[in-house]
């Protein structure tokens, strides 16, 4: 006898869309896909089942900046929205840039029993751009990636030796790729907007310039290093940057790409109401960089969407554009944005975007795929396409803001497991 029997529900993951099935769960695994006993049972008929998503880029702010948010609240958040992983990143206070820093999110978290936390590590010591981290005992304790996100990698040689020194033990190494001399206090994209607007701007050329350095460092590490390096590209946000890889990739470079749901769905035209919900690191851009990046996702180019969700206090996002900082919550309502935005509004194929949000991340992390499958691992999520406004006031995380705020969406997730375990319903 299963667990869970969710009978009459589609399927859809990265092999495509099926059924309906009958699927029971049980011992933590896919049983049947054709139903059997089971302690309980769900209808899924006009609802589809998907894997579970996995987060590459979320800001849990612990340790140290728990006001903003904490793993119980953020984990609470990610499983709302469907995710069962997550990578933490590592820019907290003190910065997570050390095996014992690692081992103890990773404790705290299973303890928690919500999704399944990757604590990524700094790639420097203190996050400083200088010495680096020890990468060997980093990934011994649990680490999945290295990245010194929420600080530009100024110092090309230092992101060499990190990609080489990250190679040996066969992890990627991810960029927030912006050229700080170039980015200034740039608070919006530059262009004529931020001109009319009367703010600074944040150019396109700061991302691209630092893109083509660093896919630069990343040949020399290829050609000089014993094992093979792996770069990837977090928030990207441009259509030059975007064209950089695609050359890059196509040149046979080991790189990798994300995008995040508001650079997807969201343009700079958003800022002129000096609105700082809107103000995110790289800013919103132009449509032309929307269009570019939709194109990137249906080509390859981009592997995967991450959400980069970036928890602030309310009062600091209620400061005025120039002051505020970056950033934006966004786990609980990323697929039915997508889901809404995306696939019903301009026909995004649902077999890929699912892909970019469960085996595209798990190729960046070097984790096997994760299909629909009898003996698959049930961690699984149920999406309902009934229609519901975005309410950040009922946002398990404590960032209880929204720049989608009464957006209607559909696609909800209804209820999430991790390895057979019930970690959300909204049944």
């Amino acid at each position: 006898m299963g667990d869970i029997l969710i009978k009459n529900v589609m399927l859809v993951d990265a092999l495509g869309e099926r059924g309906p099935a009958d699927v029971l769960i049980g011992e933590g695994r896919i049983l049947s896909l054709e139903g059997g006993e089971a302690q309980r049972v769900i209808e899924g008929k006009g609802r589809f089942l998907a894997p579970g998503f996995l987060d590459l880029h979320a800001h849990l702010r612990e340790p140290g900046q728990e006001v903003k948010e904490d793993l119980a609240t953020g984990l609470r958040a990610a499983v709302r929205g469907g995710y069962t992983d997550l990578v933490s990143m590592p820019n907290t206070n003190p910065p997570v840039d050390t095996p014992e820093a690692v081992r103890a999110l990773r404790k705290k978290a299973q303890a928690l029993g919500l999704a399944r936390l990757y604590p990524a590590a700094a790639l420097t010591q203190g996050q400083e751009g200088k010495t680096l981290t020890e990468v060997g005992l980093l990934k011994e304790a649990g680490a999945p990636l290295l990245t010194d996100d929420g600080h530009t990698n100024e110092d090309a040689g230092v992101l060499a030796a990190g990609l080489l020194g990250a190679a040996a033990f066969g992890l990627p190494v991810a960029v927030h790729a912006e050229d700080a001399s170039l980015r200034r206090g740039g608070v919006m994209n530059d262009g004529p907007l931020a001109d009319l607007l009367g703010l600074p701007g944040n150019p396109p050329e700061a991302e691209a310039a630092r893109v083509a350095r660093d896919l630069e460092v990343l040949r020399y590490a290829l050609r000089r290093g014993q094992a093979r390096p792996h770069l990837h590209v977090q928030h990207l946000s441009t259509r030059r940057a975007l064209e950089l890889v695609r050359e890059a990739k196509r040149a046979g470079l080991p790189v990798t790409a994300e995008a995040t749901p508001h650079h997807l769905t969201l343009t700079e035209e958003a800022l002129k109401g000096f609105d700082p919900l809107f103000k995110v690191a790289p800013p919103l851009r132009a449509e032309e960089d929307v269009e570019a990046l939709i194109e990137g996702l249906l080509d390859g180019t981009l592997d995967a969407i991450a959400t980069d969700h970036a928890p602030h206090t309310q009062a600091e996002k209620e400061m005025d554009l120039l002051r505020a900082p970056f950033g934006i919550p966004s786990l609980e309502v990323a697929f039915p944005l997508l889901y809404t935005e995306l696939y019903r509004k301009q026909g995004f194929p649902l077999k890929r975007l699912v892909e970019l949000l469960t085996d595209g991340p798990r190729k960046v992390l070097g984790l096997p795929p994760l299909h629909l499958e009898v003996g698959a691992e049930a961690s699984l999520v149920l999406l309902d396409p009934k229609e519901r406004p975005v309410d950040p006031k009922a946002f398990a995380s404590k960032a209880r803001f929204s720049p989608w705020a009464g957006w209607v969406l559909e696609g909800w997730p209804v209820l999430t497991l991790v390895e057979g375990r019930l970690v959300h319903e909204a049944l």
